[in-house]
């Protein structure tokens, strides 16, 4: 059984940092791709970024991000990051972890659709005050 812990969330002044983790077991994390979704309240969940399997393998992120957000992997350590610069009070929302059962996207389209990922985390809560 697919586990995803999101952990890193909190309150965070407009303009700093915060680094999201995802840690996963009960399967080979090395293996899958990776992705973050965001919901905010009132709001469909929204692609964050995806990144394949392999070291130094493809990377996305949604337009929002805008060089502000770096997803990462360490595959001996089975856990997902996302690093948050530059935050803003618009990137408040719950964030989710979310586990493909590819090693690849098969395009740069799949990996923003939440249909590629069958495993969620429960989800981390990101507020940006203003």
């Amino acid at each position: 059984q697919v586990q995803l812990v999101e952990s890193g969330g909190g309150l965070e002044q407009a303009g700093g940092s915060l680094r999201l983790s995802c840690a996963a077991s009960g399967r080979t994390f090395g293996y899958y791709a990776m992705g973050w979704f965001r919901q905010a309240p009132g709001k469909e969940r929204e692609f964050v970024a995806g990144i394949s399997a392999a070291s130094g393998g493809r990377i996305y992120y949604g337009d929002f991000v805008k060089g502000r957000f770096t997803i990462s992997r360490d595959n001996g350590k089975n856990t997902l990051y996302l690093q948050m610069n530059i935050l803003k009070p618009e990137d408040t929302a719950v964030y989710y972890c979310a586990a493909s059962n590819r090693g690849e996207f098969l395009t740069p389209a799949r990996a923003m659709v939440l249909s590629e990922y069958p495993y969620w985390g429960q989800g981390t809560q990101v507020t940006v005050s203003s």
